[in-house]
């Protein structure tokens, strides 16, 4: 069973206490520095006031990025498929051309 341990962490200068599975804690703790960074940008930018304002804009922002990560990892997925459907296909030629050659 996975133990359970009490992570502070601190987000634009207010701290919360986080419960999480003791192996997660430095992913935990990563997050909240990355989102305390991104937190900050929008804050120093001055565009944003007030921290409900600035955490649902770093939110919206760190959740593109995903998006878009996840749909180039798509894409390269999809290209990677498909050179290696055209390398069989051309291992296929080359056999159908020269049946003999395996296992001679």
């Amino acid at each position: 069973m996975t133990q359970s341990t009490t992570v502070t962490v601190h987000i634009m200068d207010k701290e919360y206490c986080i419960a999480c599975p003791a192996e997660e804690r430095s992913n935990l703790e990563n997050a909240a520095r990355y989102l305390d960074g991104r937190m900050r940008e929008i804050r120093s930018g001055g565009k944003v006031i007030g921290s409900d304002r600035i955490a649902v804009m770093a939110a919206l922002n760190i959740t593109h990025e995903l998006l878009e990560r996840q749909q180039h990892l798509r894409t390269e997925a999809s290209s990677s498929r498909d050179q290696v459907r055209r390398l069989l296909d051309r291992v296929d030629g080359a056999l159908a051309n020269n049946p003999k050659s395996i296992g001679d």
